[in-house]
């Protein structure tokens, strides 16, 4: 499937700042079965500089410096993606235990910023939680498959939770969100993760998008009007890591376009920065995600 995806953001401060520093979060990183054709950053004010770089995380950041002062600031994300159908690997492979799951991680020897040793242990927003834990408990035993003990997770959040746009925000700790039972698909994402660590499993948050418009006959998927989030659980070597969106009860798939992997919200938050003004903000963020037309084919990268 080939996307079309625009992302809009539109920044207003109440008065004017200055030295203005932002991260943009953007750009797909790349992603096994997703092909990147192109990417634009449209900005105004033009920046002073664009810099960008790759990490710590599964994450490409663009950083702008902007010097003049600034009441407004418009970014305009645009571009292509490929995405292919996943599943072939859970067709074939063999899905390991959680027990050897946990084993494997805490051997492995990877560094890099895909290895799973990285989304073992508690991050800023990801804290350990024992309520959650002993939630998750009778889903996740040694030797439940690692993928249906996802699956069963995945389900419980979509069966016990409440998509709420009002009961939570972008800092909500994921503990609060479990007591409410409410919230929306970060905070879903955050309790999985939190649920998944707790018993061994490393467990990253993914940032993306959906389809806007679902193919003919399917139901329209919770959050396609903004970025997205959902779970990626390392299911071994083999299978690697596996995307779970608990917010649609799903794994993911060709309506998921992938942007970037980190610990938690704060390692792939699409925008964020730094200014020097005692201004409050506000912000309006537009997202489109249309798919080509059968046949309809995109110029090489």
């Amino acid at each position: 499937m080939i996307y079309d995806v625009s992302h809009r953001t539109i920044v207003r401060y109440t008065g004017p700042v200055r030295l203005a520093r932002f991260n943009l979060r953007l750009r797909p990183a790349p992603w096994p079965g997703q092909t990147l054709h192109g990417h634009e950053l449209l900005i105004d004010p033009a920046p002073a500089s664009v810099q960008q770089a790759f990490g710590p995380w599964h994450v490409t950041r663009d950083r702008l410096a902007i010097g003049e002062p600034i009441q407004r600031l418009m970014v305009e994300s645009r571009f292509t993606v490929e995405v292919a159908e996943p599943g072939f690997l859970l067709q074939t492979v063999p899905a390991p235990s959680v027990g050897q799951i946990r084993a494997e991680a805490l051997t492995h020897g990877g560094l890099d910023a895909l290895a799973p040793s990285a989304y073992l242990y508690a991050s800023s927003v990801a804290r350990p939680s024992a309520v959650i834990a002993d939630w998750a408990r009778p889903m996740l035993g040694d030797e439940a498959g690692v993928v249906a003990a996802g699956r069963a997770l995945m389900a419980a959040i979509h069966a016990g939770f409440r998509y709420d746009a009002k009961a939570t925000r972008t800092d909500t700790p994921p503990e609060e969100a479990f007591a409410k039972r409410r919230g929306v698909c970060q905070d879903f994402a955050h309790v999985m993760i939190v649920a998944a660590r707790a018993h061994g499993i490393p467990a990253a948050y993914v940032s993306g998008y959906l389809r806007t418009l679902p193919p003919p006959g399917k139901p329209r998927l919770v959050g396609a009007d903004a970025m997205h989030a959902w779970v990626a659980l390392w299911c071994g070597e083999q299978l690697g890591w596996i995307g779970f969106d608990p917010t649609n009860d799903c794994l993911a798939d060709a309506s998921h376009i992938f942007v970037a992997m980190g610990r938690d919200y704060a390692d792939v938050a699409p925008l964020d920065g730094v200014f020097h003004g005692g201004a409050d903000q506000s912000m309006d963020v537009a997202v489109d995600v249309i798919p080509r037309q059968a046949g309809e084919q995109v110029s090489a990268a």
